[in-house]
């Protein structure tokens, strides 16, 4: 991915653009993370001028130039779009394109339609769990709550027992996994290798989403007794359609790029010999342009063509994907300019001093910042982009292994306890019509139990790698 290299890094680290002591730099990075997450959370300004405002506010804290501190930043907001904005945009295409082709709800009928009583909540966090993979969460969620609202009305089951398994899925996939934006900027941040860590995280979220979804379901249909809102039921995409793609095509296609990057990573391994054909040919197919790029290029036939969509409503289809994201690529490459202007004051130079005397071991520190920053602004996002700034220093001198699992560590403490300064709480809540205290009971606790099992299986992880 393009982004600041290590030996830039270290560069940022050994010459900052302040000569201020650790003193003054601590009280910067705490006084530059205080006007962020007032300005998000008490002027409700967008995390995009939040972040901006931030990372100005951090240079001045610091004693930094104006002039440095801004160049600082537009550097790495360059740096950081030019290598996830593409990702991103690729990903919101292919999303698009399983929502609108009706993809998405042939995947979900399919696997309903197999199961049955007990099975039923596995089938959901199946559901959104594969789901989730191209989907941005909120798309998810406004894809699946008429699924949930359905079965759990049809079947006579607990709101709760179906739709925590949903919600847990969604949510472990936007967490952990890229091409989400998060893990995207993080791994970029990290200089993480991406197949590694998309096959570490995977092994990390199915333990997780079984934890979080299907068996704590059991007690928060037990806290929670709701029926489903008849109200809130949508239409679902494919009931305008005369057709909709088939379960295999539609299934290959959202699981191609995950299956070519983690071919890359196994070759990568096996092999690992950069002379080697094989490894030539995957690591070009591999990459996550080219992986992504294909599932567009091979959805476009197999998901929008089987839906009987002309080239002019594939033309409009693609266009309609792209405006949602605008606000997410303000975010994330502003996210990447705070990340660089803390380098460039000497944070990174700060945090390697201090990390000397620290008796905490590096993967729970990264989680225990992200999980602040999270309770602080609400944004998971905010919080893996500022959090992968803090600590990108230390991942430094890690081997490839290291640094993956400290990418799912932050995606993992970016999740802890959503709350009210969360949109994805208030989304959930008027969805499933519940009280404030139903939501902190069911969702809140939900994602708390993925922040902390998620943590606990990467610690697990690198124990044994």
């Amino acid at each position: 991915m393009t982004s600041l290299s290590v030996e830039t890094l270290a560069a940022a680290a050994a010459e900052p653009i302040t000569s201020a002591g650790n003193t003054q730099l601590g009280i910067a990075v705490l006084a530059g993370i205080a006007v962020i997450v007032l300005l998000i959370t008490r002027l409700k300004l967008h995390a995009f001028l939040a972040l901006t405002l931030g990372s100005l506010a951090l240079g001045v804290f610091a004693g930094a130039p104006l002039a440095k501190t801004v160049s600082s930043f537009t550097a790495g907001l360059g740096s950081t779009v030019a290598g996830v904005g593409v990702l991103i945009a690729l990903g919101a295409i292919l999303g698009k394109l399983l929502a609108d082709s009706g993809g998405a709800d042939e995947i979900v009928d399919t696997i309903l339609a197999r199961a049955k009583g007990r099975a039923m909540p596995w089938a959901m966090v199946l559901i959104a769990s594969v789901i989730g993979l191209p989907l941005f969460f909120e798309v998810g969620i406004v894809l699946l709550i008429p699924v949930v609202l359905l079965v759990a009305k049809r079947g006579n089951y607990s709101l709760m027992r179906i739709g925590i398994p949903a919600l847990a899925g969604l949510s472990v996939m936007h967490g952990l996994i890229p091409p989400h934006p998060g893990p995207l900027v993080a791994i970029d941040a990290l200089h993480a290798n991406l197949g590694l860590t998309l096959a570490l995280g995977v092994l990390v979220a199915l333990p997780t989403v079984v934890i979080a979804g299907p068996l704590f379901s059991r007690y928060a249909a037990r806290w929670v007794d709701i029926p489903a809102p008849e109200h809130m039921v949508p239409q679902r995409p494919s009931e305008e359609l005369e057709h909709r793609p088939r379960f295999g095509a539609t299934v290959f296609t959202v699981l191609l790029p995950v299956v070519l990057m983690l071919m890359k990573a196994l070759v990568d391994i096996v092999v690992n010999d950069p002379a080697n054909a094989v490894q030539r040919v995957t690591d070009v197919a591999g990459s996550p342009l080219i992986a992504l790029l294909a599932a567009v290029l091979v959805g476009m036939f197999t998901l929008g063509r089987a839906a009987g969509f002309t080239k002019a409503r594939l033309s409009v289809t693609v266009e309609k994907s792209l405006a949602p994201i605008a606000g997410i690529l303000l975010i994330v490459g502003a996210g990447g300019g705070f990340k660089a202007t803390l380098i460039d004051v000497g944070v990174g130079q700060m945090i390697m001093d201090l990390s000397e005397n620290w008796a905490i071991p590096t993967l729970l520190l990264a989680w225990l910042i992200a999980v602040a920053i999270r309770l602080a602004t609400g944004s998971a996002t905010v919080a893996t982009i500022s959090a992968a700034g803090l600590v990108a220093p230390l991942a430094a001198g890690m081997s490839s292994t290291e640094t993956a699992l400290l990418v799912l560590a932050i995606g993992a403490g970016s999740l802890f306890f959503s709350h009210v300064n969360d949109a994805g709480f208030w989304l959930v809540k008027e969805y499933f019509g519940m009280t404030v205290g139903q939501t902190l009971k069911t969702w809140s606790v939900m994602e708390t139990i993925i922040s902390v099992v998620g943590l606990g299986f990467v610690l697990l992880l690198s124990l044994v790698l």
